[in-house]
């Protein structure tokens, strides 16, 4: 079931690494990404998480830009309580403008960090009612006339633009707000997922097209997927226990760069090889891999998939890249 295969990349900063590296390692994955055909490359924003160099959204959707020719590039997601919603749509449009119109907004009420990381980021509320009409506010700003709904400010830059919105979530409150404005909805299953099922069905009972906010005729759902393909089973296996290890830290309180892989058994004899959190996961060769994704089309009805990779070494994820196209596409 070959549905859009797309990667949602949040540039992490591997042990003993440099943000610079992290950086400049993610450009070239962007560029192999558009080689390959892969549809869109997402960043998401994180704060105060040492491990993750995705920080400034827009910058680094500028560079993979300017590094790429066909992909699509955008936020997975800018989470906009931490933004001024005109700087947003100043942002992404002068983006959409330098680029030709490749550039998508993923919008989250999440925070992307830690309750007091958030306090000094904050500029918007995350109320799902506030967030609504940020987003119907912002949607002024890109239109014709490039005037918020609300206030007589305008945007030269934004205006006019073909910059699409999505509402990303992971519960049902978000899926209702996606559905009620008339937006696709952006699942965030890769890590979230004990709603999948219900998020989707209120996503799809609650969609209109008749929100001034309206963009599609129909619902239209991306999901999240932990991804990792290597030659065999046995080979991405391991090199997903950086992902495990990821993981356990976040849940320990741990605050260490990527990791390294280890043996698969070692992190079943520490008590780390089931994270709930990982279930939503495609891990093995090109045809295990592409049977559990495919498992998981068939259970969401996803309209495209987006995929996470970590991998400790960079050559691992861009075999992996490479691996799931021949097998996907």
């Amino acid at each position: 079931m070959s549905i859009p295969l797309n990667i949602l990349d949040l540039v992490p900063i591997r042990d003993g690494s440099t943000a610079r590296e992290a950086i400049d390692a993610s450009m070239t994955s962007a560029r192999l990404a558009d080689e390959l055909g892969y549809s869109r490359l997402w960043f998401a924003e994180h704060h105060n998480t040492m491990g993750l160099a995705a920080s400034a959204t827009s910058l680094l959707i500028s560079q993979a830009a300017s590094v790429t020719e066909e992909i699509r590039v955008g936020s997975g997601g800018v989470m906009l309580p931490n933004h001024a919603p005109l700087m947003v749509a100043e942002q992404y449009g002068t983006l959409a403008n330098i680029h030709d119109n490749r550039i998508d907004l993923g919008l989250g009420r999440a925070p992307g960090t830690d309750g007091m990381t958030a306090q000094a980021l904050s500029r918007s509320s995350a109320e799902p009612q506030s967030f609504a009409q940020n987003i119907y506010d912002m949607q002024g700003w890109f239109s014709d006339e490039g005037k918020a709904h609300t206030t007589p400010i305008q945007s030269a830059v934004s205006a006019g633009m073909d910059v699409p919105i999505w509402v990303l979530g992971s519960t049902s409150n978000g899926a209702a707000i996606a559905g009620q404005l008339g937006l696709p909805f952006s699942l965030a299953s890769h890590f979230a997922p004990d709603q999948i099922d219900a998020a989707i069905r209120v996503y799809r009972e609650s969609f209109t097209t008749e929100a001034p906010t309206a963009q599609i005729d129909k619902p239209y759902v991306m999901a999240g997927i932990n991804v990792m393909v290597a030659e065999t089973d046995e080979e991405a296996q391991r090199e997903f226990t950086s992902v495990q290890q990821m993981f356990a830290d976040i849940g320990r309180g741990r605050r260490r760069n990527l990791q390294p892989p280890v043996d698969p058994a070692e992190m079943i004899a520490q008590g780390m090889g089931q994270n709930p959190m990982l279930q939503i996961s495609a891990v093995g060769s090109p045809d295990t891999a592409t049977r559990q994704m495919s498992e998981f089309v068939e259970r969401t009805g996803a309209d495209e998939l987006i995929t996470v990779t970590y991998a400790y070494d960079p050559a691992a994820g861009e075999r992996s890249l490479r691996l799931l196209a021949d097998a996907w596409f």
